[in-house]
């Protein structure tokens, strides 16, 4: 077993009144599963993945990663725990903006403290990879969108992580580039990493083994 939620609520208080973003979620995910997340706009895909990625706590319940128990460590273990095992694409691409590509991409090997030699070839490998050699020295407000998604996806796979979180990963991105990340998500997959993805794409969700279905923030693909 990866993780599991078990009984998880997350609630915003407004106006005096209590607005579930996630209600009684249960999940358990075992090593190299492909998960996807379905639902419409506001359903609480992106909400989930904040919460398995330790971005966002949550008001009740209890969550295990690698049987530690998430929802008692202090941010600091939570953050170790998040920058060893994972690996997140951004939906809104949260690159660095006062680092160059070449320096954002490197970002996670840096807290894996990784060598030099050895994070220049990484480094080289996924500028390489993903067709953004002549892009390294520029900035994330020089680049189009499509370009950030793919530096976002780049740092995320950079460190080999144990679990990667990807939400809408494809959404700033052509069909042909889309079909290259998801094709590279499932050679990932094949070799042993597990994957949880947010989409609204039927093609991209296609990929997974299985599908969550969300609606306002309860799983809803238990009668499917």
């Amino acid at each position: 077993m990866l993780l599991k939620l078990e009984g998880i609520y997350k609630w915003v208080n407004s106006g005096g009144r209590r607005i579930f973003l996630l209600k009684d979620i249960d999940l358990l995910v075992k090593e190299g599963e492909f998960i996807s997340i379905m639902g419409p706009s506001g359903s609480g895909k992106s909400t989930l993945l904040n919460v398995i990625g330790m971005i966002d706590g949550f008001n009740e319940g209890t969550y295990k990663f690698l049987n530690e128990s998430v929802h008692n460590l202090k941010e600091r273990q939570r953050a170790k725990l998040y920058k060893e095992y994972i690996g997140f694409v951004f939906q809104s691409y949260n690159l660095i903006d006062n680092l160059t590509v070449y320096e954002n991409i490197e970002t996670p090997l840096l807290y894996k403290k990784i060598k030099s030699s050895e994070r220049k070839a990484l480094v080289a490998d996924m500028l390489d990879r993903f067709n953004i050699v002549g892009k390294k020295d520029l900035f994330p407000v020089q680049l189009s969108g499509g370009q950030q998604q793919l530096v976002g996806i780049a740092r995320a796979l950079i460190s080999r992580p144990k679990l990667i979180l990807a939400d809408e990963p494809t959404g700033n991105l052509n069909s042909k580039q889309s079909q290259e990340i998801m094709e590279l998500f499932k050679e990932l997959n094949e070799e042993g990493v597990t994957i949880i993805q947010a989409t609204h794409s039927e093609t991209n969700a296609s990929y997974g083994q299985r599908i969550i279905q969300l609606l306002d923030g309860s799983r809803n693909d238990y009668n499917l």
